[in-house]
């Protein structure tokens, strides 16, 4: 049975020049049994409870601005599965709507799966939410991990765009010092200071002033089940503020 993984979405344009991060994910791809399809948790799609796309053919979402032009160029055209859809609604007590792969989804899974064969269910987060309630979500959803189903969060270990500065080299100290804490709880699964990180990881309101990018991880983790193990995939970060480490969990 293929591990939980939470991947790193970055920067839009992570999606032209993926760097290491990219490579490190293409590369752990590689290793992975091929599932029957993905359902990812992402960043970008808020709503009150959980939703679960289920369109047959999810557009590709460019839910950004002011970038290049190449990037509202590409596509990822991979199918959904609306079975699956309705299936993780019915565990999760939310709903489904026809909606499309954002940038927090599309993004990683380029490098993930490039040619797209593999059906794809994105999934929702709740920002007025806790992380305990994410880490529910995903116990909820581990049982479709038996099916061959391959649970996927996206979005970036820290994040705080009011830094966030094109082409920045220097790593203010809280990205190193939040990811290094948030790595060393992982390995030794420290699940309530982690459920709790904003009362015990240093740095934390910088590194999350508020917290969307990081709660798609818990889906990951609680999907995992109790006797997990962390590897960490990538470990980095791009334009100086965007941590962009990769776990897998199994």
């Amino acid at each position: 049975m293929n591990p939980t993984l939470f991947l790193p979405h970055g920067a839009p344009t992570f999606a032209l020049d993926p760097g290491p991060a990219g490579q490190a994910i293409a590369a752990f791809s590689e290793r992975l049994e091929k599932p029957e399809a993905v359902l990812i948790a992402s960043a970008h799609w808020n709503t009150a409870i959980p939703v679960l796309g289920s369109s047959r053919r999810p557009e590709t979402i460019h839910d950004f601005w002011g970038f290049p032009d190449q990037l509202y160029d590409l596509d990822y055209p991979a199918e959904g599965s609306p079975e699956l859809a309705h299936r993780a609604a019915k565990l999760l007590e939310g709903k489904t709507e026809g909606r499309g792969l954002d940038h927090g989804a599309w993004i990683p899974l380029r490098f993930l799966y490039p040619d797209a064969s593999v059906p794809v269910v994105p999934l929702s987060i709740q920002y007025g939410m806790s992380p305990l309630h994410h880490f529910q979500m995903g116990r909820k959803l581990a049982s479709l991990r038996e099916d061959g189903v391959l649970i996927v969060s996206s979005g970036n270990l820290t994040h705080n765009l009011s830094h966030y500065r094109p082409g920045m080299t220097e790593i203010p100290s809280y990205v190193t010092e939040f990811s290094g804490w948030f790595r060393e709880k992982l390995n030794r699964k420290d699940l309530s200071s982690l459920l709790d990180y904003r009362k015990h990881a240093p740095g934390a309101q910088l590194a999350h002033p508020t917290d969307e990018h990081l709660l798609p991880l818990f889906v990951a983790l609680g999907a995992a089940g109790d006797d997990f193990e962390t590897e960490v995939i990538y470990a980095g970060v791009q334009e100086g503020m965007l941590a962009m480490d990769a776990f897998a969990f199994g």
